[in-house]
């Protein structure tokens, strides 16, 4: 696999996608690799982008070197956290009044041809909706404006980068920086995520490519984005959730909104421009075909009466396992041979599962990799030491600095194995993690869920685990009583590390928490790296060596 990988998330469903593959990260699938990630959108303020970003800082933070140098590390094998993330912010702002509507920021109604604007400007955009919406919170599912407009914010961001008139650090800074780093890497490879149902994400997978090739000609003489040398790949993701359709007074007011029962239509008039369009067919080298056969989520928002939020800080939906198919695509693209990317149209590739008469599913590692082995004994790992960490650790509940990875830190040190200089707002962050996005926490009794328990609650059946690996009640989890290795995680009893006839909740023992400390010895110790690089890879080997063993 190639080190110079590229990823570009555009959009809300972009944005859940890549947080699948921060967690793939977390849980080793891309040892030894850095990743530049770009994440794109029209709405800086987009609550799952939010999300990521924040994700992503907080994975930098654990993977750096010490507290004063949050960079992301370095990449390192045979941990978490392995892969090195470089994130860079672009966004289309929108926010000036001579931009908020394509009427005004095409100046429609000005200049000396003003009528023959206003005539070419009717035939391809209704006049009192498509060109009078407010383009603040993204495209609203009307691709054809949003192709326009996507293309026209990178050359202008490329435009103001060649005059100099950009701030350091800020979006055009960011995208001349992604684009800088791709175009000195020969034979990188850039996956694109997002939908081709909604907005933004099809709004731009089929001018991506040349956008950025022709914004990268406009501010530099002396770079170039080589297609036949800069590979592109990406997903056709149709709809697979919905929400509910917006009564008339939403759609007067915001004059065109995203109707979710418009979505597959989208789907369909899409799929037939992917397929004929000579220009998306020569500039990306994989499509990876994935929907979602079965029942559509409902995402709603409870802090908006249950209305639809389709932008801004509130759209903060819920993550879903077709987002994990769809990082899994991305990983798959990034371990293809070279010899495989030679062809000179693209390739159009799907993959099934099985849906069982009862609408239930089994869903097993090689249904989202080709070597589902390592897919379902990282996602153990990371799972397991969720529970050490959230359950066992108490860190779930408990945030005084007394509980989650500074119990484990202890245990250590109980075993003369000592990481003094692993502070407490290291231990903290590696809570949080876990905590906040990847597992669960509680509010009092209330759960609230991570990325892992979000996409396991969109899948009827099974998803590798057993339904009891994601207990919900901390009466179940609270004083050691929720053991992660007796009953074993794993629907496949054979992938289990525990007495698979023991029950799952309410063992009265210790086993799986005492069989992670047996391993905590000089022979699992890992040699290089920083303190912390080996406190975490420690532990990492500590729970994939519980993982053979029974007990």
């Amino acid at each position: 696999m190639d080190n110079n990988l590229f990823v570009i998330a555009i959009g809300g469903t972009g944005m859940r996608c890549l947080e699948s593959l921060v967690h793939l990260c977390a849980m080793g699938m891309f040892d030894n690799k850095t990743i530049d990630i770009l994440t794109l959108d029209t709405d800086q303020n987009n609550g799952n982008k939010g999300r990521v970003e924040s994700l992503i800082e907080l994975y930098n933070k654990i993977k750096s070197d010490d507290d004063n140098n949050p960079d992301g590390g370095k990449p390192d094998g045979n941990t978490l956290f392995s892969a090195k993330l470089n994130l860079y912010k672009f966004y289309t702002t929108y926010g000036d009044a001579n931009q908020k509507t394509y009427r005004t920021l095409a100046g429609i109604n000005s200049g000396q041809n003003k009528e023959e604007n206003e005539d070419l400007a009717k035939l391809f955009f209704a006049e009192k909706t498509v060109q009078e919406f407010d383009l603040a919170h993204g495209y609203r599912a009307q691709t054809h404006l949003g192709s326009l407009l996507m293309y026209h914010g990178i050359i202008e961001a490329a435009r103001k980068v060649r005059q100099g008139s950009f701030s350091q650090g800020g979006a055009e800074d960011a995208l001349k920086q992604f684009l800088d780093k791709l175009c000195a890497n020969s034979d990188s490879r850039v996956f694109v995520f997002g939908s081709i149902f909604g907005g933004t994400g099809a709004s731009s997978i089929p001018v991506i490519p040349v956008a950025l090739r022709d914004a990268v000609n406009i501010y530099s003489e002396n770079l170039s984005l080589d297609f036949d040398k800069i590979k592109f790949g990406s997903t056709l993701l149709t709809d697979y959730f919905s929400f509910s359709t917006p009564d008339t007074n939403k759609k007067a007011e915001e004059k065109i909104i995203a109707d979710s029962s418009n979505f597959a239509l989208n789907c369909q008039a899409a799929m037939q421009f992917y397929e004929a369009d000579p220009t998306v067919k020569h500039t990306y080298k994989r499509f990876y075909h994935i929907g979602w056969p079965l029942k559509h989520e409902m995402f709603e928002n409870k802090d908006n009466g249950g209305k639809p939020v389709t932008g801004g800080k509130g759209q903060q939906n819920p993550c879903h396992v077709v987002e994990l198919l769809c990082a899994a695509a991305a990983y798959d693209f990034f371990n293809l041979d070279n010899n495989d990317l030679g062809n000179k149209e693209a390739k159009y590739l799907f993959r099934t599962v099985e849906v069982k008469d009862d609408g239930n599913m089994a869903l097993r590692g090689s249904d989202f990799v080709k070597d589902g082995d390592l897919f379902e004994d990282k996602f153990g790992a990371l799972l397991s030491l969720a529970h050490i960490v959230l359950a066992r650790c108490e860190a779930a509940w408990n945030d005084s600095g007394e509980a989650g990875v500074n119990v484990v830190k202890k245990a250590f040190a109980s075993k003369n194995i000592h990481y003094d200089n692993v502070s407490q707002k290291q231990c903290d962050e590696i809570n949080q993690y876990f905590r906040d996005y990847f597992g669960y926490k509680f509010v009092g009794d209330q759960i609230r869920k991570g990325w892992a328990y979000q996409v396991n609650d969109t899948v009827p059946g099974t998803m590798i685990f057993k339904d009891e690996a994601f207990p919900e009640q901390r009466k179940y989890m609270d004083n050691k009583s929720f053991n992660f290795s007796c009953g074993g995680l794993f629907a496949d009893d054979n992938k289990n590390w525990g007495n698979v006839k023991k029950p799952l909740i309410g063992s009265p023992t210790d086993t799986g928490f005492q069989a992670f400390m047996g391993n905590l010895t000089d022979e699992t110790k890992p040699a290089g790296g920083t303190v912390k690089e080996k406190f975490v890879a420690h532990i990492y080997k500590a729970i994939t060596a519980s993982a053979k063993q029974k007990h």
